[in-house]
């Protein structure tokens, strides 16, 4: 996943730290902002997860530190619920000066409290999607139950959170027990809300979650994140999270266009390669796609190896083949699969790349017909299936051509 790094102002001069992912083709149909839990920041696996989704679905996301942790600048002892609630506009007003206002927010925990909260005085939100959420902001407050008085007597304490130490004045407390959230629920309309929360939640429970979503008016939906943790430590937990907004989301935005952009408007393919270290989004006409190698070779296992896709389009193009040739010819064939096995290793190629004499490797085929066929018709598709396009490459061998793309010096890109 490719991430920009970005800075902007709040609107107490501290410079916060950004990561803006774009989509492939780099034209996003809309923006999103993600505001990350207590005590978080915006590198939490489980942002950068929820981002990805997003941005393979055409979003340009931008996920930022709150003032005071992570990359940005501040002291975080000096901030309270109503900073964050400062910084998610000063990111708005970012995206809206650079490229679109945020028509979607996403927030995780607290971040999930506080886009509820900021989503309801922007026009250009039409979505909310909180994770984890508390219902009231003063729900933070349980955390620091055994450092409260002190804090109220001493003015400030520093507490443990999360393993770490954080300097907590009282005004943060003060600021907390001063929002209501309830209200702003019951006179938010016009925008839509997803409520995310697990039943297993020990950090917010789940009753959190009944009370933002019988306070909302609808559209509302809720899902349960059955199972996950609050932070979502397990990678397929915040990918479903991610998967799921990112569907749900398309029902209440414009529709998005098929992405375009001049510069690419010739290539068939793109495939790009940032953070990683092998994770690589593509963009296959206007379908996007992830690559990836396994976690045993140093991969995320986020997508399908290169040679899965490789062995994949032979697969679909042998179907392809048959099922046009038996419609052509009428005959009662319901269902055709194509199971496949290719007995080269990715890395053994990879540390023989340079080696001309490196032997191409070999696919096994095995072809699963179901329908009301003769022998002589189950034979004949299995010669049909030599003639796929695919195979035929594959088998004959291709020529590829490969040169650099001009650089602009002074952008350096």
């Amino acid at each position: 996943m490719k991430g920009k790094a970005v800075h902007f102002t709040n609107d107490n001069g501290d410079k916060l730290s950004g990561i803006l992912e774009l989509p492939v083709e780099r034209k996003p149909a809309h923006f999103a902002i993600f505001a990350h839990c207590f005590t978080c920041s915006k590198d939490l696996r489980a942002a950068r997860n929820i981002t990805l989704a997003l941005s393979q679905k055409g979003f340009g996301v931008l996920r930022f530190d709150f003032t005071g942790l992570g990359e940005s600048e501040g002291d975080f002892e000096d901030t309270n619920f109503t900073s964050n609630l400062n910084d998610i506009a000063a990111a708005a007003a970012f995206l809206e000066e650079n490229y679109t206002s945020p028509s979607l927010l996403v927030g995780h925990s607290l971040g999930g409290t506080a886009v509820l909260m900021a989503g309801s005085q922007m026009e250009s939100v039409k979505a909310i999607a909180a994770i984890g959420a508390p219902c009231e902001p003063d729900h933070v407050l349980k955390l620091l139950k055994e450092d409260i008085d002190n804090i109220r007597k001493e003015g400030k304490a520093t507490v443990k959170l999360a393993g770490r130490e954080f300097s907590i004045k009282s005004h943060f407390v003060e600021d907390l027990e001063a929002q209501g959230m309830q209200r702003i629920l019951e006179d938010m309309r016009g925008k839509a809300l997803l409520v995310m929360h697990s039943p297993q939640d020990e950090t917010v429970e789940v009753i959190n979650a009944r009370a933002i979503y019988e306070s909302a008016h609808h559209p509302k939906s809720f899902v349960s994140l059955d199972g996950a943790d609050h932070l979502l430590s397990d990678k397929a937990d915040s990918l479903y999270a991610g998967d799921l907004i990112a569907s749900w989301v398309q029902r209440y935005l414009p529709a998005m266009e098929t992405p375009g952009d001049e510069e690419h408007s010739e290539e068939q393919v793109m495939a790009r390669l940032g953070e990683g270290p092998f994770l690589t989004e593509i963009l296959a006409g206007h379908h996007h796609l992830l690559a990836d190698e396994p976690e045993s070779v140093g991969g995320q296992d986020l997508g399908p190896s290169p040679y899965d896709l490789l062995t994949a389009g032979l697969g679909a193009c042998t179907a392809m083949t048959i099922k046009m040739y038996s419609n052509r010819k009428e005959w009662d064939l319901q269902e055709v699969i194509v199971h496949l096995n290719y007995n080269n290793d990715y890395l053994e190629d990879c540390e023989n790349c340079e080696n001309e004499e490196r032997k191409i490797g070999r696919f096994e085929r095995i072809i699963e017909l179901k329908g009301k066929l003769d022998e002589k018709q189950r034979k004949r598709i299995l010669s049909i299936a030599n003639k796929c396009p695919v195979h035929k490459t594959l088998e004959q061998g291709i020529t590829i051509e490969t040169r650099l793309k001009e650089v602009d010096a002074e952008k350096g890109e």
